[in-house]
């Protein structure tokens, strides 16, 4: 059974967060530790694991980028690991030019100001990307799903990079 039947949704990027909230708990109440206490160790054993397994699942669906590589790795998707290199040259010498622009908060006069203009940045493309991504998971081709696996890679540079503009952040303020 998938993670999509499991919580009894619709295999879909697109996900009510709230029904799959609702399922979750409903999911969990079943196989509750305190349900099976008196339970033999065995019984015990499989409502941890299936209780773990619910809560992998649930984690994977609530979060987009997890729930798109779930949904391509379901449809048979080869996704190449993190540290696999990227064909696309272009991204490699933007992905530079972030790093950059992060680098440069550092040494700006109004440092506000280049934290708010990295910040509009990234979001801005991080959402472009991920709108592109999510066509491409609904249009559901090998071309597509090959694109969005590459887009899904992509947005894992800017979440890394959204996780070093906060470390960022915390440095330059901490003082």
């Amino acid at each position: 059974m998938n993670y999509f039947q499991q919580f009894g949704i619709e295999a879909s990027f697109d996900i009510d967060l709230q029904q799959l909230s609702s399922s979750y708990q409903t999911l969990q109440k079943s196989v509750h530790p305190d349900k099976f206490a008196h339970a033999s160790e065995q019984d015990q054993r499989i409502a941890v694991q299936k209780s773990a397994h619910i809560n992998d699942a649930y984690q994977t669906l609530k979060n987009p980028l997890l729930r798109a590589e779930y949904i391509l790795k379901e449809r048979g998707v080869d996704m190449p690991n993190e540290q696999h290199t990227f064909g696309d040259t272009s991204f490699l010498m933007h992905q530079m030019e972030l790093r950059e622009m992060l680098e440069d908060i550092k040494h700006a006069s109004d440092i506000d100001q280049a934290l708010l203009e990295a910040q509009r940045v990234f979001s801005s493309e991080y959402l472009e990307l991920s709108q592109a991504m999510r066509a491409e998971i609904i249009e559901n081709t090998e071309a597509s799903n090959s694109a969005a696996c590459d887009n899904l890679r992509k947005l894992k540079f800017y979440q890394k990079l959204n996780v070093e503009m906060e470390r960022l952040e915390e440095s330059l303020f901490d003082d």
